[in-house]
């Protein structure tokens, strides 16, 4: 942790940072002749994509954005010649912080959830695998997308601490779940209030609407 901070590290997070700032929501959206800021959550994120463009168009957006993240930590750092753990960390928070607040769309972007999820497959992959399956549990459990976030989020710095991370990446951890946590304050209202969306499994609607011309 003690390879210092000096012009390369410097570079390698604002190339981190512009990396996380590139809206592939946004350009999927533009490309498709729609706008994601007026249409579904209005969130210009994977989720939102998903719901809005279909999952031809969105799950690949989700995969760009976690690849980013993981690209931000595990090459970006070694490229400009300033590998090691601290500028790794460093980029990890950049590359988020460019997913949220990009600089191309006027600081007003995602929620992290799927760039941080990237980001710690590089820095701590075991235990976000770990968290990634959370998600999947809950989100089969519950086919809320936000709640599943939400406690993958909280069971991240857990994890960190019981797979005995060093002490910066579990810090890191905990502040990018408190990060997605802030983000998601209107799903948690939507969440108290019953009024947030599910996510619709096209298998059981055709099921659901197949019984029902049946009777």
């Amino acid at each position: 942790m003690n390879e210092g901070v000096g012009p390369l590290a410097a570079a390698a997070v604002v190339l981190a940072y512009l990396l996380g700032a590139v809206p592939f929501a946004a350009i999927a959206a533009r490309a498709c002749g729609r706008d994601l800021r007026r249409e579904g959550s209005g969130n210009l994120g994977a989720t939102n994509a998903i719901r809005v463009l279909g999952p031809a168009v969105g799950v690949p957006v989700l995969l760009a954005d976690i690849a980013k993240g993981w690209v931000a930590v595990a090459f970006v750092p070694g490229w400009l010649g300033s590998a090691g753990v601290t500028t790794a960390l460093m980029c990890g928070v950049a590359v988020v912080a460019g997913h949220v607040w990009p600089v191309f769309l006027r600081f007003r972007g995602g929620k992290g959830v799927a760039a941080g999820a990237g980001a710690f497959l590089g820095l701590a992959p075991a235990a976000t695998g770990m968290a990634l399956a959370v998600f999947v549990f809950v989100l089969l459990a519950t086919r809320y997308v936000s709640l599943a976030s939400l406690v993958a989020a909280a069971a991240l710095p857990i994890l960190l601490w019981l797979r005995a991370a060093p002490r910066p990446v579990w810090w890191v951890g905990l502040a990018l779940a408190l990060l997605l946590i802030v983000r998601h304050r209107a799903n948690i209202r939507r969440l108290a209030s019953g009024t947030e969306n599910r996510v619709r499994w096209r298998g059981r609607k055709q099921r659901s609407s197949a019984q029902g011309e049946s009777r």
